[in-house]
């Protein structure tokens, strides 16, 4: 307590003698300003004594210290001791090679079309003979739509002032997190939606089957794409690249990428598909263990074979953090005013600071097909059969 009446009287004498420096700028007398810095320690002196149960006329008063850390209850468990502690990390998808980016130039629907088949084969022609006509077949129609993907924030005046943990500071960033998450989770729906499942399950087995996830399964997925054929029957080039899987299945594909030989029986057969693909961990599909989902697709640099089409405005590369503009200004008389004021305090009405988090992005969607844009590229197993 001793030492925050030092304080105190330090603090006083100095006002004091800042306020007699500015006087003697002005040539105006000084004297009642030397009279109060000399009182100043008597005063503070007086206080000292009253506070530790003293009078300055007691011959037998002994300076002690009444006030304890008891008497500071509140102060020390919810002021000196508040602590913010870091909130958790969460997991990241980093889903960027499987979509194939694209970009529109508004919000209606933009037409794309995409060419999945070659020309006729050649016949053989006898001496004199015509060629037969050839036919191709048309290209195929997708139409991309991008929308609009936003959440506001407010924050009382009081919440910003009385914040001394630094409570608010990372709010920034915590919304650009807010804004890549739910990027995410968009993304994670293209392939886990209902109506997408349904048609790889339609397809039979060469898009989709119930094994949980082990090498030979795999090679299964493997034998599926390399029979992949485009509108004609034609064999084409569609390599699976990409493993994606429920974060529950961590171990087993590391697993299956460690060892030389098939980890799941004892016999000395190569491992063949541990170096054959780039395993993608998505946090945010769903699955209860040991049935948990997995799915294999292609690489649409690679081959052109391209599942999704994740599409973006023109211009517009990433979530943006905004804020509404404070219709208050400083008055500084009756006369006249607009001086700007510090953003902290908000709006005229209620002194709300209002931030607002934006992104706009759509993808291909059909009432069939799901989100995919070629299923050529996709292969699906629930991982709900050993």
């Amino acid at each position: 307590m001793r030492k925050i009446i030092y304080l105190l009287a330090e603090t006083r004498r100095r006002q004091l003698e800042r306020h007699k420096a500015s006087l003697a700028e002005r040539n105006q007398p000084t004297e009642l300003v030397d009279r109060k810095i000399g009182e100043v320690g008597d005063m503070f002196k007086l206080l000292d004594s009253s506070l530790s149960n003293a009078t300055p006329t007691s011959t037998n008063s002994v300076v002690s210290e009444v006030m304890t850390s008891a008497d500071f209850t509140y102060a020390i468990q919810e002021f000196v001791q508040r602590e913010a502690l870091p909130g958790y990390q969460q997991m990241q998808f980093g889903f960027e090679p499987l979509v194939r980016p694209d970009t529109v130039v508004n919000f209606l629907p933009h037409t794309r079309y995409q060419r999945r088949a070659g020309l006729d084969d050649l016949e053989w022609v006898g001496e004199k003979d015509r060629p037969l006509a050839g036919n191709y077949d048309d290209a195929t129609k997708r139409q991309i739509s991008v929308y609009r993907w936003e959440k506001e924030f407010d924050f009382s005046m009081e919440a910003i002032v009385n914040d001394d943990l630094g409570y608010f500071s990372e709010t920034a960033m915590l919304m650009g997190q807010a804004a890549r998450r739910t990027l995410e989770k968009y993304v994670s729906r293209f392939y886990t939606n209902a109506t997408t499942l349904a048609r790889l399950v339609a397809l039979g087995a060469l898009y989709s089957q119930t094994g949980r996830l082990t090498s030979q399964r795999i090679s299964e997925a493997r034998m599926a794409f390399g029979q992949r054929t485009d509108a004609r029957g034609e064999a084409i080039l569609a390599e699976p690249v990409y493993l994606v899987y429920h974060r529950g299945l961590e171990d087993q594909v590391r697993t299956i990428q460690a060892s030389q030989l098939v980890p799941e029986n004892a016999s000395n057969a190569a491992n063949v598909v541990r170096a054959s693909f780039t395993p993608i961990k998505d946090p945010h599909m769903a699955g209860t263990a040991p049935n948990l989902p997995w799915f294999m697709f292609t690489s649409w640099q690679m081959n052109n074979v391209i599942p999704f089409v994740l599409g973006r405005l023109q211009g517009w590369q990433g979530p943006r953090i905004l804020r509404k503009k404070s219709d208050v200004e400083a008055v500084t008389d009756m006369l006249g005013g607009g001086t700007p004021v510090d953003v902290w305090l908000g709006d005229f009405e209620t002194g709300n600071i209002v931030l607002k988090v934006i992104d706009i992005f759509g993808t291909y969607v059909d009432g069939t097909e799901g989100n995919m844009f070629d299923n050529r590229g996709c292969y699906y197993s629930s991982g709900t059969v050993a």
